[in-house]
C-alpha cells in the first residue's frame, strides 16, 4: 500500500517514503545499473527514462516539496532546463549578484542577443513585483549564495504577472525543510541536490519540482534532449542521503544559530549574515515563511583578503574546501573563487555541519587568534 506523505510529517517521510513494503523486495532502494531494458517496456534507455532508483528519489523529493519532481545530473543541469525555455527576445529577471553559474548562463545569452536581463537586488521587492509584469522569467535565490539574502518571497510570488510569467526559487540553501516555494505560489523550485540533500559531498545531482504536470512533462522533455539525467548511483546515493535530511538539518541549524551569535559578539569579525540574527537586514523578511534559518552563514573577517584565506587556511575542524550542505562544516574566502570577484573581498562563506558547535566555536577562535597580525 502506497505511503500518503500528507498524513505524516516531513522528517517521517524521508524515512518512510519511497519504499515498495512488498513481501521478498530490499528494504533499502538499490542502484540500478543499466543504461537499457528489453522491450517492449515503458523504461526502454535510461537517458530518456531514467531508472527505478531516480524514480524512487523523484518520488521523495516530489513529496516532501510538494510537487512533481525530476532528477538532473547536477543543480547546473536543472537550472539550465528552467533558463534555456527562454526564447529569443524574452525577458528574464534575475538578483545581481546571483550563483555564478546562472549569472554565467545570463551574461551568454545577454551578450548573444536572446535575452533581455533585468538585474535586481533580491530585497527589492517592489521591483520584482514590477518585474513579474513585463519579464517572461523570475529567477529568485533565496536564502542568497553567499550574501544570505532573503527575499520577500509570499509578496513576489503573489503578485499579479504577465500572462505565461513564471517564477522560479533556487531553494538550495534552505532545502524543503526550510521553506516550501510551491505552497507561497512559485511555480518551479530548484535544489542542488549536491548539497544539503545528499548531505556527504559525494554525489553531484539536481532536482526541479513543478505542481504543473504541463511544466513537469515539459522539463522532461528538455532533460531528455539535453542528457541531463541523473546516474543510477548518484540517484542511490541522494536517496541514502535524504533519508537523513532532517536529522542534519535539525544539529544544522542548532550549531548555524548558536555560531552566528558568537561570530557578531566577536571583535574579529566585521560582518556577519544569517537570516536568523535579528540585526539581519532579511531577518523579517525570512521570519514571514521560512521554517528554520538554515545552516549557512557568511560574514566578514577584520582586517585583509589575505587574513580571511589564512583563517580558512588555519582550521583544523572544519574543513577548508568549497561546495556546502554536508555533515562535515566547510568554509572558503568566497571572493577569491572565478566569477566571484564582485563579492566583499574578506567574506568567508561558511557551511555549518554537524560537529559538537564547542568544537567549531574553538576551531574559529584559534584561528582568529593565529591570523591577527595579518
Amino acid at each position: 500500500m502506497a505511503l500518503n506523505n500528507s498524513d505524516i510529517d516531513p522528517s517521517t517521510w524521508l524515512i518512510a517514503g519511497g519504499r515498495s513494503r512488498e513481501p521478498g523486495q530490499p528494504l533499502n532502494v538499490a542502484p540500478q545499473l543499466a543504461s537499457n531494458f528489453y522491450l517492449p517496456a515503458e523504461r526502454g534507455y535510461s537517458r530518456a527514462d531514467g531508472t527505478e532508483t531516480s524514480a524512487v528519489f523523484e518520488e521523495l523529493m516530489g513529496g516532501l516539496e510538494g510537487g512533481h519532481a525530476l532528477s538532473f545530473s547536477s543543480g547546473m543541469a536543472a537550472a539550465h532546463v528552467v533558463l534555456n525555455r527562454l526564447p529569443a527576445g524574452a525577458t528574464l529577471a534575475i538578483p545581481v549578484d546571483p550563483y555564478h553559474g546562472v549569472k554565467g548562463l545570463a551574461v551568454e545569452a545577454e551578450a548573444q542577443g536572446r535575452w533581455n536581463i533585468l538585474r535586481l537586488e533580491l530585497d527589492d521587492t517592489q521591483g520584482w513585483i514590477d518585474a513579474a509584469k513585463v519579464a517572461d522569467l523570475l529567477w529568485l535565490e533565496t536564502p542568497a549564495n553567499p550574501l544570505m539574502t532573503v527575499c520577500d518571497l509570499p509578496a513576489i510570488c503573489s503578485a499579479p504577472r504577465k500572462d505565461g510569467t513564471i517564477v522560479a526559487v533556487d531553494s538550495t540553501f534552505a532545502t524543503p525543510l526550510v521553506q516550501r516555494p510551491l505552497d507561497l505560489g512559485a511555480d518551479v523550485v530548484m535544489h542542488s541536490a549536491t548539497k544539503f540533500i545528499g548531505g556527504h559531498s559525494d554525489l553531484l545531482a539536481g532536482l526541479l519540482i513543478t505542481k504543473s504536470s504541463e511544466l513537469h512533462e515539459e522539463f522532461n522533455g528538455r532533460r531528455v534532449l539535453n542528457g541531463g539525467t541523473i546516474g543510477a548511483m548518484e540517484a542511490f546515493l541522494a536517496i541514502r542521503g535524504a533519508r537523513t535530511l532532517a536529522l542534519r538539518m535539525e544539529k544544522a541549524q542548532a550549531n548555524a544559530m548558536e555560531l552566528a551569535a558568537r561570530l557578531d559578539a566577536s571583535d574579529d569579525v566585521a560582518l556577519v549574515r544569517y537570516p536568523g540574527l535579528a540585526s539581519d537586514p532579511t531577518h523579517e523578511n525570512a521570519a514571514k515563511f521560512m521554517m528554520g534559518w538554515g545552516a549557512m552563514i557568511s560574514f566578514e573577517t577584520v582586517g585583509s583578503a589575505e587574513r580571511a584565506t589564512a583563517i580558512c587556511e588555519q582550521v583544523e575542524i572544519i574543513n577548508h574546501a568549497t561546495s556546502l550542505g554536508g555533515i562535515e562544516s566547510t568554509m572558503e574566502r568566497r571572493a577569491a573563487v572565478p566569477g566571484q570577484e564582485t563579492i566583499p573581498p574578506s567574506l568567508i562563506r561558511f557551511s555549518v555541519g554537524c560537529e559538537d558547535v564547542e568544537d567549531l566555536s574553538n576551531d574559529l577562535a584559534n584561528a582568529f587568534a593565529n591570523t591577527r597580525d595579518m
